[in-house]
């Protein structure tokens, strides 16, 4: 691999976890509006913004160091309590962060120098900056310079001496890695008092390659940062070198003193991580060597302590205070719990393999067992349940927390609620519920357009909610939860209601409905996802075009969802999005009609129920005294020949609306890896997909929605006719 390919891929790495940090300051800035006395996120943003600066500087990406310092200085400000937070300090730091993205993007795309627009924009933003910085920072340092290290501020923890040994990899210039970016950085931190420059690993000149890295140095820094802090900084080149950062002598009664303040009962290695003499990296590291160690052994023949004393990774006056402070026995096992990121590909990979695993299952489940083959019926069985369970365990590998895309909308709320002249506030429920990634990013974009349409056609100006009764500031809820194998997203308004006469004049005027038709209610409000719908008497920055809509539909349509409307005038309107838990495998019920085979989601089947005797054109029966209307799959989809002598019908329910489904024939549960069905039968709109039976058949998936909904419509037009 070149070294280009090498840097590329450190590059890649920052790039991710700097997306990462820039949420999370997006994040801390609008729940700090809200809370302004939360100490805990101010030092959570300080944090962030620290390491994101400390990772673009590994890199020698100055202009993304410089902007970011002045963010940092300004928040080293509030950390300290020099500088109160405000409405108009989130409003000025806020595009900061929107800055600091688009250099991370034009990092991703190659970009590692700012570009002119850039750097006035940068101007531009670090000029709104200066008013919140204080007078001496104002006057001595120019906007967007660095002359020195950070200015840690605040009840900062006192400095600390530490005693660096740093070993680098021999490939770490090769992989884009320059030992004195990570000495200046360290500069940035506190203050380097001593380099030593470790020679031993140095060739003679004619056995020397100039891209290895042979050099090692031993530095003495004093900073108040805490040692985690410190180690981040060699997270690039940690696993290819020899890091060690020990405490300097004159440290060990502080830290002696900090151990013995610390609570009862705790392990050794976590009273040592608490007390910041060893970071939780350097203990997993101990605990390896240990392991390895113990290999063969019933007992650890070493104990944890003696690792990190043996590795020089702490002093052993330090463990044996640790020691003492520990009551019973040293525990072997480190429970820590991580978050590992997976490439989606490989995700992809997997449960394309399990689809087809399943398939092949199904096959054999399809042959009939002969006679005395108990043992490969049992063996059969207990594959079966291996299928389903390792089915479960591969889908779970993609299912995320809704939560993070929901909270993502309290900065469009908020900055949509100035531009409006509105108080809003967003409430969030239910993030917890967990859907496949997949549908977690496809959502995004449809659910942005309804909280912006809730925002401008929803709630009120806080003039005209006064004059209603209301509260000044309007509430808008995103609610998320399980029902049914499915997911729902809610998005809730207490503004003014959908206006159904209003709604119904439109439609009528554009030749959408017949002049005094009677429909109901989920008809009427359901004509605002027509195409160029829109009841706006103007148009604005936010909507009133009668565009996104219809694309909103449309989009969770192809998602396999379905969106429900309930309004009251006056008091508010919920707009509910409906999705299945995942787009690779569902749970199926396998039907047949004639020689053709359909499978019906299993979440939406209810009941099966034999179809009485009747006349051969009805379109109802009676089910425990109440009418349920059905749809003949064999008339529906044309499928040629006799129908069966004993028909069943299969019960679905969609949005509250009970509906039967007329097969030939009921073949039992299946697990059904869908297929998508390409583009030329893109506009089939009672199909959600295909897939492939065990026998080898292909099956199609029905889409109960446009199924149930697109029957209704036949009925109406066929009265009408």
């Amino acid at each position: 691999m070149s070294l280009g390919e090498d840097l590329g891929q450190a590059l890649g790495t920052f790039v991710i976890e700097a997306r990462e940090l820039l949420q999370d300051i997006e994040d801390g800035l609008i729940a700090l509006e809200d809370d302004p006395a939360a100490d805990e996120t101010v030092n959570a943003l300080f944090r962030a913004v620290h390491t994101l600066k400390g990772s673009a500087g590994l890199f020698g990406l100055d202009h993304l160091v410089e902007f970011t310092h002045v963010v940092e200085t300004v928040l080293g400000l509030v950390r300290e309590g020099a500088l109160g937070v405000s409405p108009g300090l989130v409003s000025a730091v806020l595009p900061c962060a929107d800055h600091i993205a688009a250099i991370v993007e034009g990092v991703a795309a190659g970009q590692t120098q700012a570009s002119p627009s850039q750097v006035r924009a940068g101007e531009d933003l670090l000029a709104g900056l200066r008013p919140f910085l204080s007078a001496d920072t104002a006057q001595t340092r120019p906007a967007g310079s660095v002359p020195g290290p950070p200015a840690e501020t605040g009840p900062a923890r006192p400095d600390v001496a530490w005693e660096l040994s740093l070993r680098f990899g021999p490939d770490s210039l090769r992989n884009g890695m320059d030992p004195l970016a990570f000495l200046r950085y360290l500069g940035t931190m506190g203050s380097v008092t001593r380099v030593t420059t470790d020679v031993d690993a140095l060739p003679e000149a004619d056995g020397m390659d100039p891209e290895t890295c042979y050099l090692g140095f031993e530095v003495h820094l004093v900073t108040d940062a805490p040692k985690a802090e410190i180690e981040n900084v060699f997270e690039f080149v940690r696993e290819d070198g020899d890091i060690r950062i020990v405490a300097a002598d004159d440290q060990t009664d502080s830290y002696v003193q900090r151990i013995q303040s610390l609570p009862e009962s705790e392990r050794v290695g976590d009273i040592l991580v608490r007390s910041g003499a060893v970071t939780e990296a350097e203990i997993a590291r101990a605990l390896r060597i240990q392991q390895e160690r113990s290999a063969g052994y019933a007992e650890p023949p070493v104990r944890i302590g003696e690792v990190l004393v043996e590795e020089n990774i702490v002093g052993q006056p330090i463990v044996e205070a640790a020691l003492g402070k520990q009551r019973g026995t040293v525990e072997a096992r480190f429970h820590d719990t991580q978050t590992i990121r997976i490439d989606a590909s490989r995700l992809d990979k997997l449960i394309d393999l399990v689809g087809e695993l399943v398939v092949a299952q199904a096959s054999t489940g399809m042959r009939p067992a002969a006679a005395g083959q108990g043992g490969a019926l049992q063996a059969e069985s207990e594959v079966m349940r291996l299928v389903d369970e390792v089915r479960h365990s591969a889908l779970a590998l993609r299912m995320v927390p809704i939560g993070t895309t929901l909270r993502r909308f309290e900065r469009v709320i908020r900055d949509v609620s100035m531009d409006l002249g509105k108080e809003v506030a967003l409430v969030v429920t239910g993030g917890d519920a967990e859907m496949d990634k997949a549908l977690v990013e496809r959502i995004g974009d449809p659910l942005l357009h309804l909280v912006r349409n809730s925002l401008d056609h929803g709630i009120e100006p806080p003039e005209e909610r006064v004059r209603r009764g209301k509260r000044a500031r309007g509430t808008l809820r995103l609610n998320a939860f399980h029902d049914a194998g499915s997911v729902v997203i809610e998005v809730i308004d207490d503004g003014r209601g959908l206006d159904r006469e209003r709604i119904l004049a439109k439609a009528a005027e554009r030749g959408l409905v017949a002049p005094g038709a009677v429909l109901s209610d989920q008809d009427v409000y359901g004509l605002i996802f027509e195409p160029g719908f829109s009841t706006a008497e103007s148009v604005s920055s936010i909507s009133g075009r009668g565009v996104g809509m219809d694309v909103v539909h449309r989009s969770v349509t192809e998602l396999r969802g379905s969106i429900e409307i309930d309004s009251t005038p006056g008091v508010g309107t919920t707009m509910r999005i409906r999705l299945p838990l995942t787009l690779a495998i569902i749970d199926g019920f396998l039907v047949g009609v004639g020689e053709s085979s359909f499978i019906i989601p299993l979440d939406r089947v209810t009941e099966c129920v034999e179809l009485p005797a009747g006349p051969a054109d009805r379109d109802c029966m009676y089910l425990r005294g109440e009418v349920l209307p059905f749809i003949r799959l064999r008339s529906l989809f044309d499928i040629p020949g006799e129908p069966a002598r004993r028909q069943s019908v299969v019960v679905i329910e969609q949005s509250g609306q009970r509906t039967g489904l007329v097969v030939d024939s009921l073949m039992g549960e299946v697990q059904t890896v869908i297929k998508p069905l390409g583009p030329l039968f893109s506009s089939l709109n009672c199909v959600s997909g295909s897939t492939i039976l065990g026998n080898g058949e292909v099956a199609l998936i029905l889409d109960v929605g446009p199924l149930v909904a697109g029957h209704g419509e036949r009925e109406r037009l066929r009265v009408a006719g």
